[in-house]
């Protein structure tokens, strides 16, 4: 610049040539100005999207650090809230709850904080008294000595007994481990040395000489899989009876239980496989494997697809792997079958689902997809709206439209609330008449969504993300509308998956593969009994002695028709239970539908 200056000062000096290089070095330095200029221009960019990028990391942990708030320190109930602002504790929908909720109200009215007109109306006196069926034992009160004098010097009367008070106190002693002990004569025919000597028939056992009755095996089986107590806890159990077993033992009884069983597991299976509708969940289970490989037929896809989880498994110099226990529900034929596996892979419902026809009830995993479709049109898969529902409920932006959708989900299990009770044909038409134009509303929705130019919703979004999922399995979310036996959503088979979590909390992990099949077999048996209110050790003990007598017709020992033989062995408190707990969901409903309608 400063030859510039001094050519300006004196032009007359400069030539031709030197103007055309001042002129040169003038542009390559407003070039490089510019090139500095760019690269600088870049590099505040660049710093825009990195400091963009942290925002949007920064919300993002935001927002699932609310989430785990929430979950952790705030309600777990996935029941929605139509009002939030209203003056209300959500209890959630558990047997406490309705006692805590219903304490409190208790409470409030005591304390006269409400109008007399609304108070409820008290509550009846719960009957304590003790079963009839309970055995009584009589005893007299002793009489203080001085009373007992007077008695007899004629100073007092004793009064008839009939004006006795009378108290019931309930006893219990541990159970008790008895020894039964069976003579077999033996006999021959007189003077005869050629006959043999012949005695009476021995009952097949449970173990070789029939040293452990069926009662035994049923309580191992029923302390584990109905009590989930692991088998190094009953043998504290059992050592309060007197017999202190080994671990081994009670694993064998185990064992040879399960052999005894297995034809009748089989046929479980096959008869939940005529039912229309069947639902499908899985939960894992640690499963510990042999170091050395065992010897597999690589011809059969199950023994494969076990080798292949091994190796890899031991490749990777694994302690364990993670296994899975499928549960099978049908919705008409009152069985829970479970079938354990040592992966996810979609071979275990694939086996299991072969030649069926029907609908298939579950999440939307991808491999329900891909059975139905090689079913050639015998299988329909029917979503759970549950699992929609709670994709909703997780995420936090957009509020508005999150509360929109949560109130449209409401109404739908309302509406189901109502339908449980009808028949199959009310059902349905009340899903046509009341369920089909929410699905309608929800369609029209999804579809003015990706035409919005105000308030958009953004594709990273967690709400997007939930609305996406609904979208994508739209069809398969709709199509209980179809069928009135379908359920609305998979959440009886969900609840199933807590027997497993229950007793993996307790007994830990499998020990090997044949251990989780026969865990599998002994849940499908307890299972089973549990959902027609059986006491389970009664089925258990009667089923195994059955089976062992050598019965080959197993439609007897199907729940439903094991019960009306053996009535003294329903639990009949459960079924009054149940009907409280629905006719109280039932009242409860109908009372935020008219509030709803006063609104």
């Amino acid at each position: 610049m400063n030859v510039y200056v001094q050519g300006m000062a004196s032009e007359k000096s400069l030539t031709k040539q030197d103007l055309l290089k001042l002129l040169k070095r003038t542009q390559f330095e407003l070039s490089g100005k510019e090139e500095q200029l760019a690269s600088q221009g870049k590099e505040l960019d660049r710093k825009d999207d990195v400091i963009r990028q942290q925002e949007e990391k920064i919300k993002e942990w935001e927002e699932a650090y609310d989430k785990l708030w929430k979950e952790r320190f705030e309600a777990r109930s996935e029941r929605y809230i139509c009002d939030p602002d209203q003056l209300r504790i959500d209890f959630g929908e558990t047997d406490e709850a309705e006692d805590a909720a219903e304490g409190l109200k208790d409470a409030v009215e005591e304390a006269d904080l409400i109008p007399a007109h609304r108070r409820r109306k008290p509550r009846k006196k719960r009957d304590e008294s003790f079963p009839d069926h309970l055995e009584r034992r009589e005893v007299v009160a002793e009489i203080p000595a001085e009373a007992s004098e007077a008695i007899e010097r004629g100073e007092l009367v004793l009064l008839p007994e009939a004006m006795w008070d009378a108290t019931e106190t309930l006893m219990y002693e541990p159970a008790q481990a008895w020894v039964k002990v069976t003579k077999y004569p033996k006999y021959t025919r007189p003077g005869d040395h050629n006959s043999a000597i012949q005695t009476p028939e021995r009952p097949t056992g449970i173990v070789e000489g029939d040293k452990y009755d069926t009662g035994v095996a049923a309580e191992i089986i029923t302390a584990k899989y109905g009590f989930h107590l692991p088998v190094y806890r009953q043998q504290d159990m059992f050592a309060g009876t007197g017999w202190t077993p080994g671990r081994s033992t009670l694993l064998n009884i185990l064992t040879n239980a399960h052999f005894v069983i297995e034809p009748l597991l089989e046929y479980f299976r096959a008869t939940v496989l005529q039912d229309s509708v069947i639902g499908c969940d899985d939960t894992g289970v640690t499963l510990l494997y042999p170091k050395n490989l065992p010897q597999l037929d690589l011809n059969d896809p199950k023994e494969r697809r076990i080798h292949e989880v091994f190796s890899k498994a031991l490749k990777e110099d694994k302690p364990s792997i993670r296994a899975k226990m499928w549960a099978y529900r049908g919705v008409s034929v009152k069985l829970n079958v479970f079938d354990f596996r040592v992966s996810r892979h979609r071979d275990g419902p694939r086996d299991f689902f072969e030649n069926y026809a029907g609908t298939l009830v579950g999440d939307c995993y991808s491999g329900f997809e891909s059975i139905v479709v090689d079913s050639n049109g015998a299988m329909v898969r029917a979503a759970c709206n549950a699992h929609a529902r709670r994709h909703i409920d997780k995420s936090s932006a957009y509020p508005k439209e999150r509360k929109l959708w949560l109130y449209w989900y409401q109404q739908l299990f309302d509406i189901e609330t109502r339908g449980k009770t009808m028949s199959p044909e009310q059902r349905h038409q009340l899903r046509q008449a009341e369920a089909q134009p929410i699905w309608t509303t929800m369609e029209q929705w999804l579809d003015e969504v990706p035409n919005r130019t105000r308030n958009v919703i953004l594709p990273k979004s967690d709400f997007r993300k939930a609305i996406q999922y609904i979208r994508n399995h739209w069809t398969e979310l709709r199509n209980y509308l179809n069928d009135p036996l379908v359920p609305v959503d998979n959440n009886e088979v969900e609840l199933l998956m807590r027997q497993v979590a229950t007793g993996r909390k307790n007994w830990l992990f499998a020990g090997s593969l044949r251990g989780g099949e026969r865990s599998a077999g002994f849940f499908t048996l307890v299972s089973s009994a549990l959902r027609n209110d059986l006491d389970v050790w009664q089925y258990a003990k009667d089923v195994l002695g059955q089976l062992l007598a050598g019965r080959t017709d197993y439609e007897p020992l199907l729940p439903w028709n094991w019960a009306k033989h053996h009535p003294d062995a329903i639990r009949h408190y459960r079924v009054a239970e149940r009907r409280q707990r629905d006719a109280a969901k039932q009242t409860k409903r109908a009372d935020r539908r008219k509030k709803l309608r006063r609104r």
